[in-house]
């Protein structure tokens, strides 16, 4: 657990932390909420297609972090998966609406390129939206650059930006 003079602690958390999961949902439904209108999220067919896409390999989390308010409340949440060669990948990286601007992503992010970096990780990539701005503004301060729309994005997700890091 790594405290902040923020309010908050960052706490690292399996994928599967009841926390963690209840942070995945509200990432879903900002996002299904954004997307409604390009995603096709009223097709079943649509709807398995994205889901299957979309599953992470709890094997594949080297990371998985929380910040936690001082209630013990989960407010924001990110991981880091290993995909090999070095590469590692950014997930779910969400904070809850009512306590965005507190610099919580940013914590996260950073505390995950230090445990990438600790892994060996030369290389993170992440997949965003283009209804996103605030997390596109978030990797762009954060020195993470444009890259191609990598799979499934590339076709499940036509309004997907991708990004890279390059650690040192």
């Amino acid at each position: 657990m790594t405290a902040t003079d923020a309010g908050y602690t960052i706490e690292r958390v399996t994928w599967a932390d009841p926390r963690a999961i209840a942070m995945h949902e509200v990432l879903n439904a900002g996002n299904a909420e954004r997307y409604a209108d390009v995603l096709s999220l009223t097709d079943p067919v649509m709807q398995a297609k994205l889901a299957e896409a979309l599953v992470v390999d709890p094997a594949e989390i080297l990371a998985a972090l929380i910040a936690v308010d001082a209630d013990g409340e989960a407010i924001g949440h990110a991981a880091l998966r290993n995909i090999g060669d070095a590469v590692g990948e950014i997930k779910r990286v969400v904070v809850k609406p009512e306590q965005r601007g507190r610099g919580i992503a940013l914590r996260l992010m950073t505390e995950l390129e230090d445990i990438a970096r600790a892994h060996g990780i030369t290389r993170l990539i992440l997949q965003t939206g283009d209804r996103q701005p605030e997390a596109v503004a978030l990797y762009t301060r954060l020195g993470y650059t444009p890259i191609p729309v990598y799979p499934p994005y590339d076709v499940l997700m036509p309004t997907s930006f991708c990004f890279e890091k390059l650690l040192g």
